[in-house]
């Protein structure tokens, strides 16, 4: 495996996209969210284009898509909290529909990469 530069991945640099939307997004949450779901959202976001800058630097594949994977989960859980955010009222309808999609976009870049390198023949 050659190893990524990572900051040149379209998923890294999507991943950093919604890091800063996540900043900017749990900036008008309540001050009584802001060490329980704003803390949460952040990480998971953060965790997204971390855990693929981290997986370039493994020397297989295969090690490589368990950081992909991970980053795959970050993901899925932001999604999660997105909805809850949405369901107690703290985004506009409009607001999470762009969010959601944005999140689900991302998800299917980091399974389509994750399918490219499991499809990958051995070297």
């Amino acid at each position: 495996m050659g190893r990524h530069n990572f900051k040149k991945l379209k998923i890294w640099q999507e991943g950093m996209d919604l890091v800063k939307d996540t900043y900017l997004m749990t900036k008008m949450f309540p001050e009584i969210e802001r060490f329980n779901l704003v803390t949460q959202l952040i990480r998971c976001a953060v965790s997204i284009p971390s855990n693929i800058a981290e997986g370039t630097s493994k020397r297989t594949d295969k090690h490589f898509i368990q950081y992909l994977d991970s980053s795959l989960g970050s993901a899925f859980e932001w999604e999660t909290q997105l909805i809850v955010a949405f369901t107690e009222g703290y985004i506009k309808e409009d607001h999470f529909r762009e969010m959601e999609m944005k999140v689900q976009k991302l998800q299917k870049m980091i399974s389509g990469f994750l399918d490219g390198l499991d499809n990958k023949p051995a070297s």
